[in-house]
């Protein structure tokens, strides 16, 4: 639980959107934007070339168990993804594999480099339980596929994509492993090596308790090596307050993540609620819970949620095109856990939510169980579950 600066208190579920700041980060962030409005841009980088730069570093390197001087930054992970990604020298006889469960960001970047290369472009079907096919991915996989983009965690639902598993499925094989770690670092553990991918990309402001606007990507020499060089465009930088900011986040980073037994009793509280429909497929999921209610829409509840103390997020459909609306979701409630949140949190939460659908609770209609999307063929079907 954290409190306001009004002193009212307040349970933030939204790491998943913005985490909390510690309040060492929080200052770092004000004093340093202060400093370079006062003082201009030069003190400011001077102490990232001479201070923060290695420290920040050193620390990535740490948290996901990669080589020194393997991780960059960027204004975030879609703009790392984009900026390496679209830059791949790919051709008419290559082929990209994606997910169900990739990010629109991410799927703009697929979608731009497959007209711009022509390309082809497959979705990894999924089995009826919703998790990733990897059988169908160990049949087909060949030298004809390029690039194979992977999200560990959504940012729709909180299913955790086996990313090892498939970095072991890929590993025989010339592609380019992709995974986007922006929903999962810092609240499951991300090693680099144990992945096997070329690149890692994760926001620094979600479960990491950075600021906004600054993200970052881990590369290996493989991708480094296939990348044409530059032109003469830009590369988008986070703003060195920032910058600062998470390197004093991270320094306060805990290796303990949000409670999973924790969030296994929230979910199991959640679904018992009248009216409410979890989507939650796969087998294993992660600290981030999505649900939505039969009759009362997401916003709302959000918002009712937010008067009485407790913060969460709605998401929409379009966040993840590729799954949610073809579960006819439109909007749905996202909850999400940071290593901070207590039993008594979800209590309050669990007591907020009740307070909320009370009026909707009689008559309830019938709930549907959620569709997962399933390519098969360059097609993709819907399967009642």
């Amino acid at each position: 639980m954290i409190t306001t600066t009004d002193g009212e208190p307040r349970v933030h579920l939204d790491a998943a959107g913005l985490g909390p700041m510690p309040a060492a980060a929080r200052a770092a962030l004000t004093e340093w934007t202060r400093h370079d409005d006062l003082h201009g841009a030069y003190e400011l980088e001077e102490y990232l070339d001479d201070v923060v730069l290695d420290e920040l570093g050193a620390r990535l390197a740490g948290l996901l168990h990669a080589p020194a001087g393997d991780t960059g930054l960027f204004t975030g992970a879609a703009d790392a993804f984009a900026t390496l990604v679209g830059r791949l020298p790919l051709g008419p006889g290559d082929r990209i594999w994606t997910t169900p469960y990739e990010g629109f960001a991410q799927l703009t970047a697929l979608y731009a480099l497959r007209d711009r290369t022509h390309c082809g472009l497959d979705v990894i079907p999924l089995r009826p339980d919703g998790d990733l096919d990897l059988e169908w991915m160990a049949a087909h996989i060949g030298d004809d596929v390029a690039l194979v983009s992977v999200t560990h965690v959504p940012a729709s639902c909180g299913i955790v994509n086996p990313v090892e598993d498939i970095g072991r499925i890929l590993a025989p094989h010339r592609c380019l492993y992709a995974v986007d770690a922006s929903y999962s670092v810092g609240q499951l553990p991300v090693d680099v090596s144990r992945i096997g991918c070329d690149l890692l990309t994760g926001d620094g402001w979600r479960f990491l308790g950075g600021p906004q606007s600054i993200g970052f990507a881990c590369t290996t020499p493989k991708l480094r090596d296939a990348l044409p060089p530059r032109g003469a465009e830009p590369q988008t930088t986070p703003h060195g307050a920032a910058v600062v900011a998470l390197n004093a986040a991270l320094a306060e980073h805990r290796a303990s993540a949000p409670d999973m037994e924790l969030a296994d009793s929230l979910r199991a509280a959640v679904g018992k609620e009248p009216g409410i429909e979890l989507i939650a497929p796969g087998r294993q999921q992660s600290a981030v819970l999505t649900f939505r209610h039969d009759r009362l829409p997401a916003a709302r509840i959000r918002r009712e949620l937010a008067d009485r103390g407790v913060v969460v997020w709605k998401t929409v459909g379009q966040e993840t095109p590729l799954h949610l609306p073809g579960c006819d979701v439109t909007t749905a409630v996202r909850v999400s856990l940071h290593h901070d949140s207590s039993s008594q949190d979800v209590d309050r939460f669990v007591e907020a939510l009740r307070e909320v659908l009370a009026p909707a609770a009689e008559p309830c209609t019938p709930l549907r169980a959620v569709r997962h999307l399933t390519p098969v063929g360059g097609r993709l079907l819907q399967f009642p579950a």
